[in-house]
């Protein structure tokens, strides 16, 4: 006995084509990644590095906005590499990395000591995300390394604008550091009349360098409206030897917290991911990058102008073949 379908041909037929051009759309990634990493003495020697460049572009590429600290490379050497590896592309769309083309945006170069400046760098990917304002914090008594505000926007997430403002705290003055980010929330959100702020980074946050003790001096503590997502028990520490939650990730207000997808904000451990040796982490860094994610719009699948055609076609068959029932 021949098989016939349930379906009459042309019904079957505009069901597979819906069926390809959903999965099509399924490729690709329907989340938006907001991640930072404390790369530790990230520089040109450290870009030449294979092995380590190809950890680290993987790690950078899980993310749609990547906050680098600790980047030593006031040139944009060791930089201009990585994004050369995020982007390359020999010709064809199969050679790609991904199918995102990677840019950045960083401050200038930070600090009090000469062999210790450092930088701010955001990557992130211009499909998905696009900066629309940067601003660098000048109240150098304030801290060692000043928080380098970038604003974004993504017509891929449900809360459009944005504002990310990261910190490399010095260990030993973590709590004061911490402590006047309320002051760079207060001058960032009077200049692009938002409250949608996010902190990240490396606060040092934790052991002995931030007590539960020491929450009473902090106003991202004590004043109402600051959402600590990374919490204290957790480790984002290569080394056995610590059990720190030094990095963090820090919302301000309702709206945004709303728009955090729950439970996502956590540690990447990429020595687990990757199944990599305590060895070649190291070499990476000393640190895991923590990562949070945001709601993302309800878009429908962008069907190719072919595609588009034959279902179009299809839909005028289809509605003959009903029409004639």
């Amino acid at each position: 006995m021949r098989w016939r379908s349930p379906l009459p041909l042309p019904l079957l037929l505009l069901f597979l084509l819906f069926s390809l051009l959903v999965g099509r759309s399924r490729g690709k990634s329907s989340s938006f990644r907001i991640c930072a990493f404390n790369i530790q003495n990230f520089n040109s020697i450290k870009a030449a590095n294979y092995r380590v460049m190809h950890t680290v572009t993987r790690i950078v590429s899980r993310c749609d906005i990547c906050l680098l600290q600790e980047v030593k490379d006031p040139q944009l050497t060791a930089i201009r590499s990585l994004q050369a590896a995020l982007n390359r592309y020999s010709g064809r769309e199969t050679d790609r990395y991904d199918p995102y083309h990677y840019m950045s945006v960083s401050s200038g170069t930070l600090g009090n000591a000469a062999n210790d400046m450092q930088q701010y760098v955001f990557i992130y990917r211009n499909e998905t995300a696009k900066v629309t304002g940067q601003h660098q914090y000048q109240k150098k008594q304030s801290f060692v390394r000043e928080p380098f505000a970038v604003r974004f926007h993504s017509d891929k997430t449900v809360m459009k604008d944005f504002v990310l403002v990261p910190l490399h705290t010095a260990a030993q003055q973590a709590v004061q550091e911490i402590d006047r980010l309320y002051d760079v929330h207060q001058e960032v959100s009077r200049k692009w009349n938002t409250t949608n702020v996010m902190f990240l980074g490396d606060f040092n946050a934790g052991c002995a360098h931030m007590t539960r003790a020491d929450r009473k001096r902090i106003r991202l503590f004590t004043e109402k409206g600051f959402y600590w997502l990374i919490g204290d028990k957790v480790d984002t520490t290569v080394r056995d030897i610590t059990n720190c939650p030094y990095d963090r990730i820090v919302v301000h207000g309702q709206s945004f917290l709303k728009n955090i997808r729950p439970y996502s904000a956590q540690v990447f451990n990429f020595a687990k991911e990757f199944k990599l040796s305590k060895e070649r982490v190291l070499k990476v860094s000393d640190h895991f990058p923590v990562g949070v994610e945001l709601k993302c719009s309800a878009h429908l699948p962008q069907a190719p102008p072919l595609l588009l055609l034959l279902l179009l076609s299809l839909s005028v068959i289809v509605r003959s073949c009903l029409s004639a029932l």
